[in-house]
């Protein structure tokens, strides 16, 4: 396979052929495109037999690889894992085979992984990064996503850590120094991003404040989840 040093990528490949076509010699071609003389003899033997489809690369793959494991077992590795819903390490020690080669038998035959499954019914809940389904509402506004992230309040001058528990200044003994709640929404057309912080978990979230810049449809939102 050509990289990005070589010095024989198709056109040059291509490019060999047209000079001997022009009446070069081999000898003449390799000193010119520093390679060897073998190297344009390769080339020109391809292009003759196979034309300009001889000249691109071809796979390095063996043909044979004797120490890959069966196909049999393959299967055996795939029926294990959708029927028990279990990882690489524990079927590796149910079948007596190498962890590593168990996840290359999974990622080869494109099983899913087990954190986008459902954990009872094994169903395929989450698109992977490598897919390009993706679920996108059409317009701005139409459904914003919403997280809301409990933080507790630190006095001024330092909490317990720098005063101590008993002698933190500003501290009520009964309700403590209470919580501020951050209401964090992102928008799911436009990605856009969205944070307030509030004194109450339960107050209106600050949703109208983020689709204001994007009035096109009545938003909707998904359901909080505290963080």
């Amino acid at each position: 396979m050509s990289h990005r040093n070589a010095r024989t990528t198709f056109h040059g490949r291509l490019l060999m052929v047209r000079r001997y076509q022009a009446g070069w010699s081999k000898a003449h071609i390799a000193s010119a495109m520093g390679v060897s003389r073998k190297c344009v003899h390769t080339w020109v033997s391809r292009f003759e037999s196979e034309g300009e489809a001889g000249l691109l690369d071809r796979s390095s793959r063996p043909h044979t690889m004797p120490t890959r494991i069966p196909r049999g077992l393959e299967n055996q590795i795939v029926a294990w894992r959708r029927r028990h819903r279990c990882g690489p390490d524990e079927i590796s020690a149910k079948l007596g085979i190498c962890a590593r080669t168990v996840s290359r038998v999974l990622n080869r035959r494109q099983v899913p992984h087990l954190r986008d499954c459902d954990p009872m019914t094994g169903q395929v809940i989450r698109a992977s990064k490598s897919t390009t389904v993706r679920y996108e509402r059409d317009r701005p506004g139409e459904l914003v996503h919403m997280d809301v992230k409990k933080l507790g309040r630190i006095p001024d001058g330092g909490g317990w850590r720098a005063h101590g528990r008993e002698r933190a200044p500003d501290r009520d003994r009964k309700h403590g120094n209470g919580f501020d709640f951050i209401h964090s929404l992102v928008d799911d057309h436009s990605r856009l991003a969205y944070s307030e912080i509030l004194t109450d978990e339960k107050a209106p979230p600050a949703r109208p404040s983020c689709t204001e810049r994007q009035p096109t449809s009545a938003p909707t939102a998904s359901p909080p989840s505290n963080a």
